[in-house]
């Protein structure tokens, strides 16, 4: 399954919570431009004056019968990429060069990716060979009421509190492609909660934990703490 969606809207997080429903163990690997195959499926290591195999992620998810969570998968390099796509087809298997072994994978095994179709390294993107691999899943932030409900929950605040971090949230948005790459994310207002709840002023937790790490440009900036200062 592929999970699409903007920064901190909740993939992760659905990942987690269909794990825990479901009562399956869940690994997740955090993918970057220097993920490679081996990575995901292992490598041999020194022990003493023997080497021995280490299983990687993947590999010990595909033995077990676990949900194998690769987070922003556009990231890896493209070797990685490749090596998923036995386990995607209907052979559902996970070809070890280096050991010489052929993994039929755990009927328990699932493997989920997700990434920002917004915001990826220049040029990076899914190829087709992989995308028609997977089924796919469009998360979105919540409406205004939903998100208000969620942040209140996560950040431990009052409703109305909540509510004005939220429409911050909603006018910041508004300036995609227009000064921001993004706007502000759903996790960085339940950042933003959880520090009022500590007794921070709200103004100077809006700015440490969504205006001031959501860009550098003044003039941006500048908007954003005019939102903020219109809610509080």
């Amino acid at each position: 399954m592929i999970l699409k969606g903007p920064t901190g809207c909740g993939k992760t997080r659905f990942v987690e919570y269909m794990a825990a429903k479901l009562n399956k163990p869940l690994v997740t690997v955090a993918c970057n431009e220097d993920t490679t195959a081996s990575d995901l499926t292992g490598r041999f290591l020194l022990s003493g004056d023997s080497t021995d195999w280490h299983d990687g992620p993947l590999t010990a998810a595909v033995r077990h019968g676990a949900i194998c969570y690769l987070d922003e998968v556009v990231e890896a390099r493209a070797d990685a990429l490749v090596v998923i796509h036995p386990l995607t087809d209907d052979r559902r298997i996970l070809p070890l060069d280096k050991r010489g072994e052929l993994i039929h994978a755990h009927p328990d095994f699932q493997l989920v990716v997700s990434y920002n179709p917004g915001y990826q390294a220049f040029g990076k993107d899914l190829k087709p060979s992989t995308r028609q691999r997977f089924g796919a899943i469009e998360f979105h932030y919540a409406d205004e009421a939903a998100e208000a409900d969620i942040v209140a929950h996560e950040g431990e605040v009052e409703r109305n509190i909540a509510v004005r971090l939220v429409r911050i949230a909603a006018q910041s948005r508004q300036l995609r492609g227009r000064g921001l790459v993004e706007g502000i994310s759903t996790r960085m207002l339940v950042q933003a909660a959880a520090l009022i709840r500590s007794g921070i002023d709200a103004p100077a937790a809006c700015a440490l934990a969504m205006t001031c790490p959501l860009t550098d440009d003044d003039e941006v900036r500048t908007a954003l703490d005019g939102f903020v200062r219109a809610q509080f």
